[in-house]
């Protein structure tokens, strides 16, 4: 009996520790199969409307959600095609049941697109099947070759956030749209600057990543410059916007003092949740200017 009663307290505490790291579990889930990256591209994607005056569609968005879900999942954890689909680990087999739904979703709203916008997709595809399969015969993959990596990810990015959906709404590529566009391939390599820092423990040095090539300061000081450059070249645009200028200027600002704040030891989610919510953060503001 006495035994028994153990037996059982011990299974209550086991219960007790299972329900009070339940959201623990789920946040770190939701990190590491992309959904906050993709919400991240998703608050990218919904500023290019507001800044463009473009219908709210919901086709793109959610394509770009489940798109932004697979596709980083696929680049984590199956840079070899083998090890995207034999995966081992209940955790890992998680991750790659969610990501193939996520493709299921994102292959349905890619129907409703029209197909100027699939042209962009597919070499926005392109772009990350270069990054992610082995494709040169001295290089495992693009993302390989010395300092390619950064610039890759925010071609991407910018091909997904802003020309998919002035596509999508029949905008002609004029040179607002083409400024947009720069300023946002400035702001993921600043965002990514962070992460490549954090890293440097576990990159290979042949990725020839930013601090790799040029230390952690100076990797800071370029992201700097980098910021201010994102900043004032909005008054480049034909049409400046006053929110457009307001809310570059707070991010501008915001992406200063990430960088000096950056370390090489970095808290467990600095980067991987503070960092990818910049974008989030932008959204927020915007939306509530807007609605104010």
């Amino acid at each position: 009996m006495i035994k028994f009663l153990t037996k059982m307290q011990g299974y209550k505490h086991f219960g007790y520790f299972c329900l009070m790291n339940l959201p623990k579990r789920i946040f770190n889930f939701y990190l590491d199969a992309s959904v906050h990256i993709a919400l991240s591209v998703v608050c990218l994607v919904k500023i290019t409307e507001i800044f463009f005056s473009i219908p709210v569609n919901n086709h793109v968005m959610y394509f770009s959600f489940f798109g932004t879900i697979s596709c980083y999942n696929f680049v984590k954890y199956g840079v070899e095609a083998k090890k995207y689909f034999i995966v081992s680990g209940t955790y890992q087999k998680r991750i790659q049941f969610f990501s193939i739904l996520a493709l299921c979703g994102s292959l349905y709203h890619v129907f409703f697109l029209t197909k100027s916008t699939l042209l962009v997709l597919i070499l926005c595809a392109f772009l990350t099947g270069l990054y992610a399969l082995p494709i040169l015969p001295k290089a495992t993959n693009f993302r390989s070759l010395s300092g390619f990596k950064i610039f890759m990810v925010a071609l991407v990015w910018t091909g997904v956030t802003v020309i998919l959906p002035v596509v999508e709404a029949g905008y002609d590529i004029n040179v607002n749209v083409l400024v947009e566009s720069f300023q946002r391939i400035l702001l993921v390599i600043i965002l990514l600057i962070p992460f490549e820092i954090r890293d440097l423990k576990f990159d290979s040095p042949e990725l020839g990543t930013m601090p790799q090539r040029y230390g952690v300061t100076n990797s800071k000081l370029i992201g700097a410059f980098a910021a201010v450059l994102f900043f004032f070249i909005t008054y480049v645009k034909e049409n400046i916007w006053f929110v457009d200028v307001i809310s570059k200027g707070v991010l501008f600002l915001l992406l200063w003092i990430v960088l000096f704040i950056t370390k090489r030891n970095q808290k467990k989610y600095f980067a991987s949740f503070w960092v990818e919510a910049i974008p989030i953060f932008w959204y927020i503001l915007i939306a509530g200017w807007t609605i104010y």
